[in-house]
C-alpha cells in the first residue's frame, strides 16, 4: 500500500486484498491472449469477478461484473461502478473512523471478540460499519461512496486478521498486534459510463446478458468461498444473522457454489450454452490429479474442450504459477491456463 503525502490518511489500491484464487499476478497473461486473439472486444462481462482484479485490467471498455459474494459485488461497485462519488467525502470519513474509540458492545463484539479480531477492533468494526449504514439512509452518502466505504473497512479487517488469509478458523492464542486502519481507495471517477455490476449466480446471469466477451474464473474445487470468507460477507451485507461453531459462521446456504461440488461439469456445461458472446475466455488450472481432495480441480480437460468444443472454436494458452495449496506438497509444473471458445452463433 502506498503512504499518501498527507499524513493523515493512507492508500490503498484494487490488489492489496488476499483472496483464494487472485489472478492479479496473471494479468499480462490475460491480457496478452485477449490483445493477440479476439477482435474488437468492446464489452467484457468478468462472471465470477471475485476481487475484480481480471476486470481492472480492461477498465478502458464497458465492464459488466458479478459475483455470487455480496462482500466481493460492494468492492466490484466501488471500483468499477459508474455513479459519481466525492473523494474528499470519502477521505473526511475515513479519517473520522481512523480517529474513533468506540466502548459500547455491538453485533461485531458480541459474536466474534478475540476470535478473528480483538474486541476492541470488533467494537471499531461494529461502530463503523453501523454508521455507514446510517449514513447512507440519512442520505449524507450515495450508493457508491457507501460501497466505497464499506470496502475500505473490508480491506482494513483482511489485513490484521487472526487468520492464515481466509476465515475457516482463527489462530488460537493469537496476539492481536495490528489495530484496525481504514485507508482510502483510489477509485476511478472515469468509469465507463455503461458499466454494471451484478450480485447473483453466474448461471442465471448469462440468460440476460450480451457481452463481445465473457472471462469465467469458477472455483477449481471443493473449497467454497463463502466458507472462507463468511465474514467479510457477513459485515458487507450486515444483516446481524445469528452465528455459530468455533468459527462464527452464519447460514451460508445460498451462496453455496455447484463449481465447487460434482455438479461442476453440469453446471459448466449449462453456463456455457446460455452465453451470448463472440468470445469465451475460461481460466482453469491444471490441478485436477495433483494435490489432496479439497484441491484437485473439479472439472476435467476432457469436459472443458467437449463443452466449449460444442459451442466454437477452442485454443488453449498456459502460463506456470505456484498453486495455492494447504498442505505442504510440493506441486511441481503447475499451469494457469487459458481455454479461448471462439464462437460459432453470434446471436
Amino acid at each position: 500500500m502506498v503512504e499518501n503525502k498527507i499524513p493523515n490518511y493512507k492508500t490503498s489500491s484494487i490488489n492489496n486484498r488476499r483472496y483464494l484464487g487472485n489472478k492479479y499476478k496473471l494479468l499480462d497473461f490475460i491480457k496478452g491472449v485477449v490483445a493477440d486473439e479476439c477482435e474488437g472486444v468492446r464489452t467484457i462481462a468478468d462472471i465470477f469477478a471475485g476481487t475484480g482484479a481480471v476486470s481492472s485490467a480492461f477498465s478502458d471498455r464497458q465492464l459488466i461484473t458479478n459475483d455470487i459474494m455480496y462482500s466481493n459485488y460492494i468492492c466490484n461497485f466501488a471500483w468499477f461502478g459508474a455513479q459519481q462519488y466525492n473523494p474528499q467525502t470519502i477521505i473526511d470519513y475515513v479519517v473520522k473512523y481512523n480517529a474513533a474509540a468506540p466502548k459500547r458492545e455491538n453485533y461485531m463484539s458480541k459474536n466474534f471478540a478475540d476470535t478473528f479480531f480483538s474486541r476492541a477492533d470488533c467494537i471499531k468494526i461494529g461502530y463503523i460499519r453501523n454508521d455507514i449504514e446510517n449514513s447512507f439512509k440519512a442520505g449524507t452518502i450515495n450508493e457508491r461512496e457507501r460501497a466505497i466505504l464499506i470496502m475500505s473497512l473490508l480491506y482494513a479487517m483482511d489485513k490484521i486478521a487472526n487468520t492464515c488469509g481466509h476465515y475457516d478458523a482463527y489462530i488460537q492464542g493469537a496476539a492481536f498486534e495490528k489495530p484496525l486502519e481504514l485507508y482510502v481507495p483510489q477509485a476511478s471517477n472515469d468509469n465507463n459510463a455503461h458499466n454494471i455490476c451484478y450480485n447473483m449466480d453466474a448461471n442465471r446471469l448469462v440468460k440476460k446478458i450480451t457481452a463481445d466477451l465473457v472471462y469465467i474464473d469458477p472455483p477449481y474445487n471443493s473449497r467454497q468461498y463463502c466458507d472462507a470468507y463468511h465474514v467479510l460477507e457477513n459485515v458487507a451485507r450486515w444483516s446481524k444473522p445469528k452465528v455459530y461453531g468455533v468459527a462464527r459462521k452464519m447460514d451460508r446456504t445460498r451462496l453455496k457454489s455447484d463449481y465447487c461440488t460434482i455438479k461442476a461439469a453440469e453446471a459448466f456445461e449449462d453456463l456455457v450454452l446460455h452465453i451470448n458472446s463472440r468470445y469465451i475466455l475460461l481460466s482453469y488450472n491444471n490441478m485436477a490429479d495433483k494435490g489432496n481432495d479439497r484441491s484437485n480441480a473439479k472439472i476435467s480437460d476432457e469436459d472443458i474442450m467437449w463443452i466449449l468444443g460444442n459451442k466454437g472454436e477452442v485454443k488453449v494458452f498456459s502460463e506456470s504459477y505456484k498453486a495455492f495449496s494447504t498442505g505442504k506438497t510440493n506441486l511441481p509444473e503447475n499451469e494457469e491456463r487459458l481455454f479461448l471458445c471462439i464462437c460459432h452463433d453470434e446471436k
